[in-house]
């Protein structure tokens, strides 16, 4: 039964990491999460690695590949969503988003990364 746990919290992250690299794509497009970023006052190249890893990491995670690496990879995509959210306050549904889901989302990442992929991993059919 824990492997079944531990692959729904896999697919949940690699989802939610894979919506919001996409949401960036179609919805706000790439070049307005340059320019957000910039806004921000961070350069908006990083905009571009950050969706790679968003839609990269989603699917890997997804699929089931080097969980682990996966889930310590994105992190730090989340350390910085808490920095920008930091001035928002706490909690997620403050106007601009606290950081709440951030920091939440990074745990369970780093939870992920410490209990492994699961079952339904492509990367053991790999090797």
């Amino acid at each position: 039964m824990q492997a079944y746990a531990i692959t729904l919290l896999r697919l949940s992250l690699g989802t939610l990491a894979l919506a919001h690299g996409l949401l960036k794509v179609f919805v706000f497009t790439v070049p307005g999460t340059v320019g957000y970023f910039e806004s921000l006052g961070l350069p908006g190249l990083l905009a571009y690695p950050t969706i790679l890893a968003e839609v990269g990491g989603g699917l890997a995670l997804i699929l089931g590949i080097y969980t682990r690496w996966i889930s310590l990879a994105l992190v730090p995509l989340l350390l910085g969503a808490t920095w920008v959210h930091a001035g928002n306050g706490w909690l997620f549904s403050n106007e601009g988003g606290g950081w709440e889901f951030p920091v939440f989302w990074m745990l369970a990442l780093l939870v992920q990364a410490g209990l492994g992929g699961g079952r339904l991993v492509l990367n053991q059919r790999i090797a």
